[in-house]
């Protein structure tokens, strides 16, 4: 225990210094299968002057789509990242989009940053990795354009998921528990590979901030649908046919069965093929903008370079912790 923890402080002094924040800092959504789907089919929205340098690593940003949640086993600040409670600000029937502002600085004004922090930060926070990866490409860092590149990733296909801009995001305050892991995990995990993910080519972002809350808002106005599809559907179906028991390691887990969430998939019409492909898109657009923004620094120099020792004890670390430990700070999805 005391060599874990050493190499954790080790680690951490490295990720510290290595991954100091090029700005000041003012919950698994996807699963891990989805997440690493997103950040894959974007490198090929990339133009040819990125595609290069993306396909030569799109190993290490496919796997590492996954780290933030990892962190939320170490990081006690991380869990806000992944998502925002919009619907907490909607009192009196008010659009909570006219009354959250959608600057960090105007909306701690309003609100405190405890409050922000409290109901979730990801478009401000995608912001912010985003601004790293511009400084990343500036300094022709490979780690960090490596890392940053698969962490807006998760931050960016996070805010594509309608149960990440709700209060009731597992479905706790509607008998519905479990559904946010059924939408987000369950039915890409079933359906992805039939998905048609030919987006197109990523487009320039002017303003990442207002794209980020675009994501956010075009997400919470599927939540209705989520929610009330999945509610008629489950009082059609009996228990026997809507669950089943599949054997995952040691453990045998109850799952959603496979008629039911065709039934569900098909009654949402597409819509999680829709969310995917859309946090696709918008994470091929966020990395070519961070590209453009940097001066289009030629990646081709960086093509033999390859993560540094490290990178490779930051991650090492982090995943010791994700496996060791048996709950991650805030809130739980499942």
């Amino acid at each position: 225990m005391l060599r874990r923890t050493l190499l954790f402080l080790a680690a951490f002094t490295a990720l510290t210094i290595l991954f100091a924040p090029a700005i000041v800092e003012p919950a698994r959504a996807w699963g891990f299968y989805g997440h690493k789907r997103i950040n894959r089919m974007a490198c090929f929205t990339l133009p040819p002057e990125m595609f290069g340098f993306y396909k030569r690593h799109i190993d290490f940003i496919s796997d590492h789509a996954v780290d933030p949640d990892r962190r939320r086993y170490a990081v006690p600040d991380e869990a806000p990242r992944h998502y925002i409670d919009i619907d907490h600000y909607a009192h009196g029937g008010v659009d909570p989009f006219t009354v959250v502002p959608r600057h960090w600085k105007e909306a701690a004004a309003k609100f405190t940053e405890d409050t922000l922090k409290a109901y979730g930060i990801v478009p401000w926070h995608i912001q912010v990795v985003y601004a790293r990866l511009i400084e990343a490409f500036q300094r022709g860092d490979v780690d960090r354009i490596l890392r940053y590149s698969a962490d807006l990733g998760h931050y960016v296909a996070d805010a594509h998921v309608p149960l990440h801009t709700t209060e009731n995001y597992n479905g706790q305050l509607s008998n519905q528990h479990g559904i946010h892991a059924f939408w987000e995990s369950r039915i890409p995990e079933l359906s992805a590979e039939s998905y048609d993910h030919l987006v197109g080519r990523a487009s320039y972002i002017d303003k990442p901030l207002d794209a980020a809350w675009d994501a956010v808002h075009a997400s919470h106005l599927c939540v209705d649908s989520v929610l009330s599809i999945e509610k008629r559907l489950s009082e059609a179906f009996p228990d026997d046919q809507k669950y089943i028991y599949e054997t995952r390691g040691r453990s045998a887990i109850r799952l959603y069965s496979r008629e039911y969430t065709k039934a569900y998939e098909d009654a949402m019409m597409g819509m999680v093929e829709r969310r995917m492909n859309a946090s696709i898109i918008t994470l091929g657009g966020f990395w070519y903008s961070a590209w453009i923004n940097a001066g289009q620094p030629d990646l081709d120099r960086f093509e033999q370079a390859e993560v540094s020792d490290s990178l490779k004890a930051v991650l090492k670390a982090e995943q010791e912790l994700w496996q060791e430990n048996q709950k991650g700070f805030g809130r739980e999805h499942e």
